[in-house]
C-alpha cells in the first residue's frame, strides 16, 4: 500500500511563505496525478491545486496567483509553495494520488491520502 508523507508545514507570519513537499514510500509519483487538499476546524476538506502525470496545473480561485505547484526534477516529490499567506490559509493540508477518473477538485478521486501538515498562519 502506498504511503503518502506530508512536510514542510509550521507557524508564519501574514505575508509569509512555506513550501510543503509531499513524497511515496514507494518512491514513486511521477507519472501520478498528484492533488493538494486543505481542511480547517470545522470545515469541509476543500481542493487547493493539482498537477497531472504530464505536468498540466489546476488551483482553487484561494490559490491561484499565490500558490505553485511542482514537480522536483526525479518527480519523486511534489511541492507546493505558498507565498502571500493570509489567516485564512490555516488548515492542515493533505497531498493525494488520483485514481485517475472522475473531477480531481473532489477528495472522492483520490486514493491514498498523507496524514497532512498543519499550516497556521498568525495576524
Amino acid at each position: 500500500q502506498v504511503q503518502l508523507v506530508e512536510s514542510g508545514g509550521g507557524l508564519v507570519q501574514v505575508g509569509g511563505s512555506l513550501r510543503l513537499s509531499c513524497k511515496a514510500s514507494d518512491h514513486t509519483l511521477s507519472g501520478f496525478d498528484i492533488g493538494w487538499f486543505r481542511q480547517a476546524p470545522g470545515k469541509e476538506r476543500e481542493f487547493v491545486s493539482w498537477i497531472s502525470g504530464t505536468n498540466n496545473k489546476a488551483y482553487s480561485s484561494a490559490a491561484r496567483e499565490r500558490f505553485a505547484i511542482s514537480r522536483d526534477d526525479t518527480g519523486a516529490t511534489v511541492v507546493l509553495q505558498m507565498n502571500n499567506l493570509k489567516p485564512e490559509d490555516t488548515a492542515r493540508y493533505y497531498c493525494a494520488r488520483f485514481v485517475g477518473w472522475g473531477n480531481h477538485i473532489y477528495p472522492s478521486a483520490y486514493d491514498y491520502w498523507g496524514q497532512g501538515t498543519q499550516v497556521t498562519v498568525s495576524s
